[in-house]
């Protein structure tokens, strides 16, 4: 383990599109201030899901956000939560899909808790979407199609990193890389490489209001139908 220089107590800094911005904390001002309402939503909080989606790639005007970041919530063997920002590659009615080492850190504690929380944030329209659920891997199929549409690089990338292991140092990672491509070997999915799929028990809507009245839509799955609530925020 690397000690690291304590870092220097610093004002509190927000950083978007290249540029630090200070912003007053305590600041509530809104530039639009969108309502979400029960009378407006669908029934279906896949269908709302898909228009949040949707507008949160087309307003990435600066294009410095990442519209499929999400954080990925788990437990560990002790119960402490842990989390990390993966990239969801696909949603539909039976959930959010995304992908990994199935020997990662979250691939061991997922196959000991199959269940996972997973939180949204499009700073840019102040949307956040929570979803909780069980989780249970994707067919192998999905996971072979998904991989063989990455880039060369990242493939046999993910072919030779010990995910969350231990690692001697970069150039361990270097030189399995390139003894990998020296020896001609194809780049085909990993057994222990593939998908996962956070099938939703709840999602949450959260839409930023003025004076920080915020909207909070919260569905519920109650077997094949969904309940609506409204959260205080």
């Amino acid at each position: 383990m690397v000690a690291l220089p304590a870092a220097p107590r610093r004002q509190a800094v927000f950083v978007g599109c290249g540029r630090v911005k200070r912003m007053a904390m305590s600041s509530d001002a809104l530039s639009d201030d969108q309502p979400l309402l029960e009378s407006e939503v669908p029934s279906d909080p896949t269908e709302l899901f898909g228009r949040w989606f949707e507008e949160a790639c087309q307003r990435n005007n600066a294009g410095w956000l990442d519209p499929t970041a999400m954080t990925l919530a788990t437990v560990d063997a002790e119960g402490m939560p842990v989390a990390r920002v993966v990239l969801l590659k696909s949603f539909d009615a039976r959930g959010f899909v995304f992908f990994t080492n199935y020997d990662s850190d979250k691939g061991r504690q997922l196959a000991a808790h199959p269940h996972a929380a997973l939180v949204m944030h499009w700073p840019h329209l102040r949307r956040q979407v929570r979803v909780v659920g069980s989780v249970g891997l994707v067919t192998r199929a999905e996971s072979e199609a998904y991989f063989n549409t990455r880039p060369l690089g990242s493939r046999v990338s993910a072919i030779v990193s010990p995910q969350s292991r231990v690692v001697a140092g970069r150039e361990a990672l270097e030189l399995a890389v390139r003894a990998h491509q020296e020896q001609g070997r194809e780049a085909v999915c990993p057994a222990r490489w593939g998908g996962y799929r956070v099938q939703p028990e709840a999602i949450e809507f959260w839409q930023g209001r003025e004076n920080r009245l915020h909207d909070r839509l919260r569905y519920m799955r109650d077997d094949d139908t969904w309940g609506l609530q409204r959260l205080a925020p």
